[in-house]
């Protein structure tokens, strides 16, 4: 885009839109006109944005924009309006601007997680150090399916929601030291492959999948998720780019609340899942199928839908005229 000439073009408009702005009582004619013009505005800032990014033009009509739309609403956008951009628009981009970190960090998962199991479930000596080899074998035999039943449905539930939304924003908060991402991943897969070992050792890893499936596809993805979110704080600052660092950590903030957006619900799901489903005494792959349908729409959530509203210019953050001009511009 020839940025000069594109301006050149318009200028007309935007000092018609101005001069609207301006006014103070308008007649019937000019009230249309004032919203044909903002609405021109508006697609002609999303095309100056772009292919050209926060160039000065962008700046100013975005503050121009934000002054005529107070002219006609008086008010902020109507809630239930807000919330559905939020939640098909605003969420999913930003699930998708993460998408390829989230695999990297499950690759990882997934490689230190085997590790281990494959460590303990190979070495005797590793077994003897974890504990009394009858109270391995209690948890294995027993204390590992009579977790998922010690209490309620929605008790249990509520708790494995908590304890994963806290995992979670401990991601979210501290990934911008770049250090406890990788040690509550380290950690969690460590955890994780200790017990797939010791069932192993006693035979039990096909009870070790079956109990974990159903509820563990969607939530161990949200937290890959959430520490994908905190590495992307991390690289904002490091790596900010055109942008200056404090302009890269405002904007990648706010997608970062979008994530948040995402992964509260995805953790809600698979809650409930853990609570209600998995305890259940169903066929195994009734339980699984529900944890895969549940795994699979948050999947179609973030790559298409995200991909889609990505693709239309979103990134999670707010739209340019909620989040105004990123530099001092006159009028």
């Amino acid at each position: 885009m020839d940025l000069d000439a594109y301006s050149t073009a318009h200028a007309a408009e935007w000092d018609r839109l101005r001069e609207l702005a301006r006014r103070r009582r308008f007649a019937g004619r000019d009230a249309d006109e004032l919203i044909e013009h903002y609405q021109a505005g508006a697609t002609q800032l999303s095309a100056i944005t772009t292919s050209a990014g926060q160039v000065p033009q962008a700046a100013s009509l975005s503050v121009l924009l934000s002054r005529a739309r107070l002219r006609f609403t008086g008010a902020t956008a109507e809630p239930l309006a807000q919330l559905a951009r939020f939640a098909t628009r605003e969420v999913p981009a930003a699930l998708y601007r993460i998408r390829y970190l989230t695999l990297v960090v499950a690759g990882l998962f997934a490689v230190i997680a085997t590790l281990y199991a494959v460590w303990v479930a190979s070495n005797p000596a590793v077994i003897a150090a974890l504990g009394d080899y009858e109270d391995l074998r209690r948890y294995a035999e027993e204390d590992f399916v009579g977790y998922y039943s010690a209490s309620s449905e929605a008790v249990f539930g509520l708790q494995v929601f908590s304890n994963n939304a806290w995992i979670a924003a401990q991601s979210v908060a501290f990934g911008i030291t770049g250090v406890y991402v990788p040690f509550i991943v380290f950690q969690n897969a460590q955890n994780l492959g200790l017990s797939a070992g010791i069932m192993t050792e006693f035979d039990r890893l096909d009870v070790f999948f079956l109990n974990i499936l159903p509820h563990g596809q969607l939530e161990i993805y949200a937290i890959f998720v959430a520490a994908a979110g905190g590495l992307m704080i991390f690289w904002s600052w490091v790596s900010p780019g055109p942008r200056t660092r404090l302009q890269a950590l405002a904007e990648d903030g706010r997608s970062l609340f979008s994530i948040i957006g995402g992964l509260v619900a995805a953790l809600l799901v698979s809650g409930i899942i853990e609570g209600y489903v998995t305890r259940q005494e169903w066929p195994d792959v009734i339980r699984i199928g529900i944890g895969t349908v549940a795994l699979v729409a948050f999947l179609l959530y973030q790559w298409m839908l995200g991909g889609r509203a990505f693709r239309d210019g979103e990134t999670g953050d707010l739209d340019p005229i909620s989040r105004g001009a990123r530099v001092v511009v006159g009028d």
